[in-house]
């Protein structure tokens, strides 16, 4: 059920096939947004955690005539896409799903990073930020999270928020409160 609210958060077409034709909020707000940043020369990393979403997105940017790069799980050529979205200047964005990019990439050409999805865990999706975030990088790096309000993704960011309070505590902390942490704490935090 939790998976269901996520996706139709994203797009209707997420839950209901027969729903393609509608509108995503999301898409209708990030569409001008890579219009305008990649008409003043920049780079930008679209992370999705749906590679169904990512479908869509795909189809939007191909009728806008708007160039990419796509890397998920399956992609075979992982790294000559990664070159070519690191070396050329008509390949301005780069869609990727969470899990295929969160680790192990270099890609110093964004300036730009769109998180269209919360994760659970915000480690998942800093780790996905600091793809553009690494040595090489000249510019600033400007992240967006594109978070539906009134839905489950306000809850996800909560539960981010208190992970993110707990780890704090305990970095901060001194041994009496590792000694007060219960087991649901650690649960909470470690999942």
């Amino acid at each position: 059920a939790l998976l269901r609210l996520r996706q139709a958060a994203c797009h209707p077409a997420l839950v209901d096939n027969e729903k393609a034709g509608f509108p995503s909020c999301k898409l209708d707000e990030l569409i001008p947004l890579l219009h305008e940043i990649t008409s003043e020369g920049h780079k930008a990393l679209v992370f999705s955690q749906f590679t169904s979403y990512l479908a869509i997105l795909r189809r939007m940017l191909d009728h806008e005539e708007l160039p990419y790069e796509y890397l998920d799980g399956q992609v075979r050529d992982r790294k000559s896409r990664v070159e070519r979205f690191q070396n050329d200047p008509d390949v301005p964005l780069f869609l990727i799903s969470l899990k295929a990019g969160g680790l192990g990439l270099n890609l110093t050409a964004a300036d730009y990073v769109y998180i269209l999805d919360p994760w659970w865990n915000p480690a998942v999706e800093a780790q996905a930020i600091d793809r553009a975030h690494r040595i090489g990088q000249t510019r600033h790096v400007f992240a967006y999270r594109l978070i539906c309000r009134d839905t489950v993704e306000e809850k996800i960011l909560q539960l981010q928020d208190r992970k993110r309070a707990l780890a704090e505590a305990i970095i901060k902390a001194d041994n009496t409160l590792l000694a007060e942490l219960t087991r649901d704490d650690l649960e909470r935090l470690l999942s």
